[in-house]
């Protein structure tokens, strides 16, 4: 939600506040960063990961101890042949001399979000994802970032977000390359 003044979060937030503390990104979902992420998704350029993670790791002012990253379902794994937010997740961690770890498992596959409307992606992602690896500690990992290349409508951080707040994770940021803008007007 646009404001007239610079602030740390909207009117939306402040009113309906998301379960995650902050989002860093790099920039909207414009080119030239836009044309980056397509082309490392969708032609096999996933090299891109690493430069990407170069450019988002400098604006984390206080980084999460331990990054984990959105999951593809198997299906997608075997076609894509890796997951560009692991990826991403994998280079960040490292720029930031922090872990990072896949503690999600998408249980059920989903179509496409991109084109849909928030309340259908909402639906879509519905018990599409579940805890991966129950053996790391809440206690050493009540801060964990939840890494994505776009976030749109946050609905898949918000689902991921969920799950860690469930087994008592008090402080969760998520990380993305870009976010789509909302719509002038």
């Amino acid at each position: 939600m646009k404001t007239l003044t610079n602030v740390e979060q909207c009117g939306q937030c402040l009113s309906n506040p998301p379960p995650w503390h902050r989002l860093y990104c790099v920039g909207d979902y414009v080119f030239p960063t836009a044309r980056y992420i397509q082309q490392m998704k969708y032609a096999d350029k996933f090299w891109f990961a690493r430069d990407l993670s170069k450019l988002l790791a400098p604006r984390i002012q206080h980084p999460a101890p331990l990054i984990t990253s959105v999951p593809l379902h198997w299906g997608r794994y075997i076609h894509r042949g890796f997951n560009q937010s692991q990826l991403l997740a994998h280079y960040t961690a490292q720029e930031l001399n922090v872990k990072s770890a896949v503690l999600f498992r998408r249980s059920r596959s989903t179509v496409s979000q991109q084109g849909l409307t928030k309340s259908a992606r909402q639906i879509n992602l519905k018990n599409a994802f579940t805890l991966r690896n129950m053996n790391f500690s809440t206690n050493n990992y009540s801060h964990i970032a939840i890494i994505d290349d776009v976030v749109t409508t946050g609905s898949t951080v918000y689902q991921l977000c969920q799950l860690l707040l469930e087994v008592g994770v008090k402080r969760i940021d998520i990380y993305c390359i870009c976010r789509t803008p909302e719509p002038s007007g």
